[in-house]
């Protein structure tokens, strides 16, 4: 059995609500409301929520580096990409959502992405989260369908 970090009180779901402007093709940018979570249950993914308040959100999840480093320099080569602010539209940090059917182009204030990832790093910092990972559960999961 796998011992496990002891949780503190204060180790809740890391949680941004922002509102982002959304690109999609041509079209002209919408905002829309967002939220960007981190637990330390999913120690290396962060999960990015879209949608409008009358419609079901479309989430994707990710690698927290990806978005950290996304904030330096560009970075991503599939589904994901991130950029850091450029001139075009400073002070945001730009992500890239790509799907067989199109793209989307995302801004989003990266003051807000750098202080959400500040306290996702707080909760476990970067090069520790092979220590928050569960490999009971994890391995339950792989083989529950199995037998």
């Amino acid at each position: 059995m796998r011992q496990h970090p002891a949780r503190a009180a204060h180790e809740d779901p890391v949680v941004l609500t922002t509102t982002i402007l959304v690109t999609v093709g041509g079209d002209p940018p919408v905002t829309l409301p967002a939220e960007l979570r981190y637990s330390s249950t999913d120690p290396y993914a962060v999960c990015l929520s879209l949608g409008a308040p009358s419609a079901v959100p479309v989430e994707w999840v990710f690698a927290r580096s990806l978005l950290a480093d996304g904030l330096r320099r560009p970075t991503g080569s599939g589904d994901v990409v991130v950029a850091p602010p450029c001139r075009c539209r400073p002070g945001t940090a730009r992500v890239l959502l790509r799907t067989r059917h199109g793209a989307a182009v995302l801004d989003v204030a990266a003051c807000d992405v750098s202080a959400f990832l500040h306290r996702a790093d707080a909760l476990v910092p970067p090069d520790t989260e092979h220590r928050h990972i569960d490999l009971d559960h994890v391995v339950g999961r792989l083989t529950a369908g199995s037998g």
